[in-house]
């Protein structure tokens, strides 16, 4: 297992900012990774969007597609049929995965019809064993990530790891795993056995810190809340995880939000919490600057 930490950063983090002052902004700041989010690319230059971070020396780690949940949900209502929303998911993934080889795309169930999840649960194992068949041809990976239970029948009907890797296992694809975000699972139950057992099925990791949310995009800075980081961290290293740890915060709708203030300072101030918290629960130097 190495001793490094791979720094990234989420453009959902940086959401009011463009596509190239995310690049531009995150590289001169030591960002070592990111999260690339499809709406920011345009329609007529994307693809030399896509080549920046490599020319900038940021890895790709995760990629959020415009159209990622299964079913409807509040942030991605259209189009209705599972069906359409799946073949805009392989649009994504045939365009973007060749600029980041085995790069993980970011799923979440969306909303269970008629309050049936079962029924969600069934289309998904059908759905996704498609998709990452897929996904496969074209050398890239699908992360299914449980939401918090604020936002369940919203977003997502699974809210923990153990119902994500009920779906995975069932699933039953090396290219099928996990996305795991501190905000979203910090409340589990088991929470640090879950996170060890997801191994090497674990394949994208987030960070931001929690306060009672007091609207649907209410995150904080890592080390400003109530998650007990250092635990998490401790965890997710025991899992055997090697990746990117990307700051993914939304703050939106509240009288403090960050995506109105510095997200350069937000940024910056991530790295420093993260550090704080990496270093008392590994033991392992992080490296403040690249």
């Amino acid at each position: 297992m190495g001793t490094g930490f791979l720094f990234g950063v989420s453009q959902f983090t940086t959401n009011p900012w463009p596509f190239e002052r995310d690049i531009e902004t995150y590289a001169r700041l030591g960002v070592q990774a990111i999260e690339v989010c499809e709406f920011k690319l345009s329609d007529d230059s994307w693809q030399t969007q896509m080549a920046l971070p490599a020319a900038h020396g940021i890895q790709i780690t995760s990629i959020q597609p415009v159209v990622r949940t299964l079913f409807p949900s509040k942030s991605q209502p259209e189009p209705l049929d599972v069906g359409l929303r799946m073949a805009r998911f392989r649009q994504s993934i045939e365009r973007l995965a060749p600029y980041a080889p085995s790069t993980a795309f970011v799923t979440n169930t969306g909303i269970a019809p008629n309050g049936n999840i079962q029924l969600l649960v069934e289309t998904a194992i059908r759905e996704y064993r498609q998709l990452a068949d897929f996904a496969a041809q074209h050398h890239a990976r699908i992360a299914l990530e449980p939401l918090n239970a604020s936002i369940a029948n919203i977003e997502s009907a699974i809210w923990t790891v153990a119902q994500a890797q009920e779906i995975i296992a069932a699933v039953d694809r090396d290219n099928f795993g996990l996305c795991l975000d501190s905000w979203n699972v910090w409340q589990n139950a088991d929470l640090d056995s879950a996170i060890r057992g997801s191994g090497p099925k674990l394949f994208v990791v987030q960070i931001s810190d929690w306060r009672t949310p007091r609207s649907f995009l209410d995150r904080l800075v890592p080390g400003d809340g109530e998650i007990p980081l250092s635990a998490f961290f401790k965890s997710v290293r025991e899992s055997g995880f090697t990746g990117a740890y990307s700051v993914e915060i939304f703050s939106e709708g509240v009288p403090d939000a960050l995506w109105e203030g510095d997200l350069e300072e937000v940024i910056a101030r991530s790295r420093v919490g993260i550090k704080m918290a990496w270093e008392a629960g590994t033991g392992i130097d992080m490296p403040i600057t690249p």
